[in-house]
Parts: structure tokens; sequence; C-alpha cells
């Protein structure tokens, strides 16, 4: 795995003539300690259309310096990246090439841009002498390596904070370089002022796409937007990022939704089979989504319990079926992302988007269009909410729940497309959505944790321990359910106002 770090660092606008002020006036510096200056040579990669630059990642491999390397930054807010870094190698890391293959696929990796620095390099210290941050003043020659190799050079300052700094230390660099006529730079990075500059034509960028008037462009703008986060969370869900898995699904999700709910809008021959494979993809994505949120919801289930309700070694127990099932849970998502099937998903995405499959009501106005389909989906959840309500406690109602719990994240989703042309009105029916949804996935959830306990029990009765405390949380998980279903109506009365919908136009 590649060395990563966070890098927090701004950048500002020099000439030739800048130079620095006394630094050492900045609250908290005790020192500037002058490195002198280093030569870097960096040639940055990219495919021919521009996909990384497109998304705000740099791929470089630098000589010169510190760090002499290949290096992968991902954007993480304004001013922040995720660097990674891999040793200095005539190919590119394989590392970098899985983190990279939702967005380059088959196009191949080129280089584009070549940046010669001379990086006159201060390091701001602290009374401890541990580095607060580090300001270099930069001469860049930019050389552009497509399109008829143009040329640009400026010169820039950088601040780049110490690891594990406090981000508000910039700032007062900022407010000093301020007082001496030192402005903010207008571009994001090296690399962007390089394209921007040396570029042989004007490109498209996604700022310049006209604003939706249209049902159809709405719908397609919230397309777009899922199937860009899909792209995007790929690199995360490869490097373990905390929630990767789950909003890589939601986004799975909440795509092939919207796709079905909007069938007037969008011809249903095409987004049907676009649709299957998403839902084959949530599938993948959900095998250890699922069992990660069952076993949080056990562990916290058995911390609730009096240490005198705990019998025999259940923890223990509770680890190894968890391990058990999860083992390689990992290793399956990645060989998805790296399977043919998924990569021809993203494919079919691009050229869905490229030339979408819209019908006559596409053409509509969207506070004509968009309603329907949302209160359509809400009629649906209204049936199999009555019906669920309509049935004893048990099993069936379990499951008629469970089909009232997809119909809500439906109207939910559908509100949410909409929300951009209907405003507030949409925003509270999603809200409304969701807390019936949240109701009864926390029903649903239940439901599998009493599954897996009654697994448990077998096992552990099998093997000679206590089945005793399995059973104490088998019946919790019985009584939250119950809390659950008396909560219900009321919930659902709340959802189901019909001044509600009238605000949607229904």
């Amino acid at each position: 795995m590649a060395d990563s770090k966070r890098e927090i660092e701004r950048k500002y606008e020099a000439t030739t003539a800048t130079r620095l002020p006394d630094l050492s006036r900045v609250a908290g510096v005790f020192a500037v300690a002058h490195l002198g200056v280093a030569e870097l040579d960096a040639v940055y990669y990219d495919t021919e259309d521009l996909r990384l630059a497109a998304d705000s990642l740099t791929l470089r491999r630098r000589t010169g310096g510190g760090d002499a390397g290949w290096h992968l930054k991902f954007p993480v807010a304004s001013g922040i990246r995720d660097e990674l870094r891999e040793p200095l190698s005539d190919t590119l890391p394989r590392s970098f090439a899985g983190l990279l293959r939702s967005r380059v696929r088959d196009r191949a990796l080129v280089p584009v841009v070549r940046l010669l620095s001379a990086r006159d390099v201060h390091h701001l210290l602290d009374a401890d002498g541990a580095l607060l941050a580090e300001i270099s003043v930069d001469r860049v020659r930019a050389e552009r390596l497509t399109g008829g190799g143009a040329t640009a050079a400026w010169t820039e300052i950088e601040a780049e904070l110490a690891d594990d700094g406090d981000p508000a230390f910039l700032d007062a660099v900022e407010h000093r370089l301020g007082k001496a006529g030192i402005r903010p730079s207008a571009s994001p990075s090296k690399l962007a002022r390089a394209l921007a500059e040396t570029a042989p034509e004007r490109s498209t960028s996604p700022a310049d796409r006209p604003r939706p008037r249209t049902a159809g462009d709405h719908v397609l703008a919230y397309v777009r937007h899922q199937a860009e986060a899909i792209v995007a969370l790929d690199p995360a869900v490869r490097r373990d990022l905390p929630d990767s898995v789950h909003q890589m699904r939601v986004a799975t999700r909440r795509l092939r939704s919207v796709l079905r709910t909007y069938r007037k809008i969008l011809d249903r021959g095409v987004t049907d089979p676009v649709g299957d494979e998403l839902k084959w993809l949530a599938a993948e994505l959900g095998i250890d989504r699922d069992q990660e949120v069952l076993d949080a919801r056990l562990r916290a289930r058995l911390d609730g319990l009096p240490r005198t309700l705990v019998l025999g070694p259940v923890r223990g127990r509770l680890r190894i079926w968890s391990v058990a099932r999860r083992n390689g849970s990992r290793r399956r998502t990645v060989a998805v992302l790296d399977g043919k099937r998924y990569l021809a998903l993203l494919e079919s995405l691009d050229t869905l988007l490229a030339a979408p499959p819209l019908l006559p009501a596409a053409s509509r106005a969207p506070g004509r269009a968009l309603p329907r389909a949302v209160l359509k989906e809400y009629r649906r959840l209204a049936a199999r909410v009555g019906h669920a309500l309509e049935l004893p406690p048990g099993h069936d109602r379990d499951v008629a729940l469970h089909e009232a719990r997809k119909a809500a994240k439906r109207a939910r989703y559908a509100a949410e497309a909409a929300r951009p042309a209907l405003g507030r009105p949409a925003k509270r029916f999603a809200n409304r959505m969701k807390a019936v949804q949240s109701l009864l996935g926390d029903h649903q959830d239940s439901v599998v944790a009493r599954e897996a306990l009654r697994t448990l029990a077998v096992q552990a009765h099998a093997a000679g321990e206590p089945s005793f405390t399995w059973g104490v949380l088998h019946g919790r998980e019985a009584a939250a359910a119950e809390a659950r279903e008396r909560e219900l109506p009321e919930v659902w009365e709340r959802a189901s106002r019909a001044k509600l919908r009238a605000a949607l136009g229904g």
C-alpha cells in the first residue's frame, strides 16, 4: 500500500521581484530556517481527454527534492488533498493504476505537462525546533507535452502545513503575507494553472454545463451526480476509507431508483439493463456492509446488558462468527471493482449520459412532470404500508414492512431528484419519507439481528456453552421491533398528510 499523508496548503501570487516578509513575526514562530533552493522536475500524467484533471486529481512522476517518486493526489476540500506516494520507477505503480481505474478504464495515461521548478524553501519552527509549516517560493516553467507544446512561466508562493498541524496557523501566515501585499492565487494547483495557460483551446468544464430547465434536464442532472459519485468513491473503497462502501452503495441505489421512477422521462428499454447492473453492484457492495452493520448492532446490544446477564464466552463467539462471515469480503469487493462487468457498467453510464434516451415528457416543465412521478412512488408506499398494518405480527408482516421500506426509499430518492426544481416542498416530502424509511430500516435490522442471534444460540448450545445471553438479546430485539411497529402509524400519519402532497402539486 502506498504511503499516504493529508496535505494542507495554500498558494499565493508572486513575481520574480517578490520577497517574503519577516515570517518570524507570525504568532508561534520562534525561528525561520532557510534550506536553500531545490530543483524539481515533474511530469504529470492524464488521459488525452484529461479525465483526471476534470476531477481535480493529479498524478505525477517527480525527481529532485526530498520526495522524489510517484505522487497521486485526491481532493478532500479547498486547499486540502490526500497525497499518496510510491517510490520512483519507470512505470506507473500498480497500486495507483487500481485507484485510477474507475476514471481511466481502458484509456492510456500519457504525459501531458512537464513542470520545472526552482523551489526556495523556508521552514517555520516553534520554540522546540518542531516544524510548523514549509514556505517555498517557486519559480515554475511549464511545458505542454500534448497539443502543440506551448509553454508558460510564473512565480508563486506555497505555504504547506506540517503534519498534524493546526490549520489556523496558516491563517496567521496568510495575514502576514497579506500585509506585504501578497494575495492568494486564483489557481488551485500548479497543474491546473499549467493546463489553463498552455491550453490549445478552451475546454468545457462541469461549470460550463447549462442549468437544468426541463424535466429531463433535472433528472439527467441527478443521474449524472450519482454516476460521478460512484466513480469518485471507487478509490476510497479501494483504500478502505471509513463509510466509503456504504456511500458508494447508496449512490448506486439512488441511481437505480431514479431510473425506475422517472420512466416517463427516460426510456426503460435503455435504462432497465443499466438498472439491472446497478442492482448487481449494490448487492456486491452490500455483502460486507450488511455484516458491518449487523456486527455493530449486536456489539451495542451486548454492551448494553448488565454483566449478570452475560453468561459464557459470548464476546469471543460473536467475534469468531463475525470474522468467519467477513473473511475475504474486502478482497471480493476490490475484485468486483477490478472486474470487466463493473467497468462495463461505468461505460454504459457514460453512454447513457452522452446520448440520453429522452421521452416526450422530458421536454415538459419540471413543475408538471416531476411531481407526478414522486406522487406515484408515494401511492406505492401508501399501499404497502397499509397492507403491512393490516397483517398480524409475525413473519408475513416483517416481509411486508421490508417491502414498504424499499418503497419509502424510492419515494425519498424521487423527491431528492426533484428538489432542485420543486424546492422546499420536495425537501420536506423527502425528509418525511426518510423518517418512514429510517423507522422501517431499524425494524428490518432487528429482523436480521434476531435471525443471527438464533444462529449464534444454536452454535453456542452445540458447543456446550450457555445460550441464555443470546436468548436475552433475541428478546430485546423482538421488543425493539414491536416498539417500531407501534410507532409506525404516527410516523406514517405525519408523512402522509394531504397538505404535504398538495405542496408538490398532488
